[in-house]
């Protein structure tokens, strides 16, 4: 069986919920650590929507990270990562829609894209209108709607599965620009993204993530290596940046 490759940065929300899965899957893989913004003509004949992540196993060729995981669990049913329960595997797919949806909307593509990438990519200001409204609005409305659904205890059906992982993923890049969740107004919320957090594969992608946070696009590679990062021997992200619009799958 060849080895598995993904095209996507570890800071990517939707890359992570698919690193996840292979990790705990416990699958080989390889990985070319780039943001779309930086995607050449190959990625962009793979990914003609511009975004990450992408999987190739053996040939085929897969986009967005909801088709992806969904595949890793047909291709690898253990462990499982979906509810068996029919309800609830409907269940778990809605709250993975809704935290690519609406979470993200709020926490990546109104907060982290705003005080991150426009700075350190494209090197222009934020727009501190959409940071203030994402803060005190958007972001609120969409966990209060969260909190509702989460247990007082454990995972959201018992064991852990797509809907826990995708979830947490978007509050961790969200952490990169200091958000924080109010645990006092939302402590479902807070106590489920950190007993993700604490997974030792969540853990492990971690210290990638946490290697390459403060370094310019062109330094973050060799930090990977140096770090263990399981990288590709090439990269399709050698263009200038260029925007990609929401949501990076």
């Amino acid at each position: 069986m060849s080895r598995l490759k993904v095209i996507g940065s570890y800071l990517s929300p939707y890359v992570r919920k698919v690193l996840a899965f292979l990790e705990l899957k416990e699958l080989d893989y390889e990985i070319d650590p780039m943001p779309p913004f930086v995607g050449n003509a190959d990625f962009a004949r793979l990914s003609p929507l511009r975004r990450v992540p992408v999987l190739i196993d053996d040939g085929l060729v897969l986009n967005d990270s909801s088709v992806i995981c969904q595949y890793l669990e047909d291709r690898h049913p253990t462990p499982s990562l979906y509810p068996r329960d029919i309800a609830d595997r409907a269940r778990a797919r809605w709250l993975e829609e809704y935290a690519d949806t609406r979470l993200a909307d709020g926490l990546i593509w109104q907060l982290f894209y705003q005080r991150s990438i426009r700075r350190r990519v494209f090197h222009e200001p934020p727009d501190e209108a959409v940071v203030t409204q994402a803060l005190e609005v958007e972001i609120p409305a969409a966990i209060d709607y969260l909190e509702t659904q989460l247990p007082d205890d454990g995972f959201i059906f018992g064991a852990l599965s797509i809907a826990d992982l995708g979830i947490a993923s978007y509050f961790r890049t969200a952490s990169f620009v200091r958000y924080e969740i109010d645990a006092a107004r939302w402590p479902h919320t807070a106590a489920l993204v950190a007993r993700v957090q604490a997974l030792p594969a969540l853990q492990k992608l971690a210290r990638y993530e946490d290697c390459t946070l403060r370094l310019p696009l062109a330094e973050q590679r060799a930090a990977l290596l140096a770090t263990g990062a399981p990288l590709t021997s090439d990269t399709m992200g050698t263009c200038a940046p260029r925007p990609v619009l929401p949501r990076s799958s």
